[in-house]
């Protein structure tokens, strides 16, 4: 298939722009464009291998307890590929759900191993990517136990409203302010100023018990500032 522009640009985001162009080219013409709504499960655990370039929307990567209680370890959006590590190290035991409407386009994982063992700078891009797959990891790992509490917040109520989402995609976390300030080690008044100022932003509306969220990337983003280089 021909790559649209919205493929191309998400692709000149990501690092596979770094491949050599005619790896580009060849990952494009076996890849495949796929839309789906928020609260999607789009990945099972144990599923076979797939990887993915996301052109827009907000997905979540979760581990699942034999009980299952649910732990976000990763969040992807545009431009972010997912699947890395499961075509170089076989299926991951993770999942992957739509938090927002969501757009990717599939690549090849096989076309993708047999160029990366052709040519060694493929390789080394993909070792690169793995090193900062890494490296969020333990930074997403260092919010969640030394964050601000909005950032506490903000990562605490995307997990609580995906973890049950609708069908009609709403992300609503059923959770009271004292709850939420009991999660994330803090106060119910110091929770309740944050709660106001996301509020204020637009990115949710509060009730006695429940937080509905509104603009999800932007609350993504406040639970995961830039990185300072």
């Amino acid at each position: 298939m021909i790559a649209d522009q919205e493929v191309r640009d998400a692709l000149a985001g990501s690092f596979l722009a770094a491949l050599p162009p005619e790896v580009v080219e060849a990952l494009l013409a076996n890849g495949e464009r796929f839309d789906y709504p928020g609260g999607i499960t789009v990945y099972r655990p144990g599923s076979p291998p797939r990887a993915a370039l996301v052109i827009r929307g907000l997905l979540r990567v979760y581990l699942s307890s034999p009980e299952g209680r649910q732990v976000t370890v990763r969040y992807a959006r545009e431009s972010d590929v997912l699947g890395i590590a499961a075509v170089v190290g076989g299926p991951p035991n993770v999942g992957v759900q739509t938090i927002a409407p969501s757009t990717f386009f599939s690549i090849n994982g096989a076309k993708l191993t047999e160029l990366a063992h052709k040519d060694a700078r493929v390789a080394w891009h993909l070792a690169e990517e793995l090193n900062r797959r890494l490296y969020d990891t333990l930074y997403e790992a260092a919010v969640n136990t030394f964050g601000s509490v909005k950032q506490r917040v903000a990562a605490h109520l995307l997990d609580l409203a995906s973890d049950h989402q609708p069908p009609d995609g709403r992300l609503v976390a059923l959770v009271s302010q004292q709850e939420l300030a009991d999660a994330v080690g803090s106060v119910r008044e110091v929770v309740a100023r944050v709660l106001r100022d996301l509020r204020v932003a637009g990115i949710v509306a509060t009730a006695p018990d429940s937080v509905l969220i509104l603009d999800p990337a932007r609350l993504h983003a406040e639970s995961w500032p830039p990185t300072v280089s």
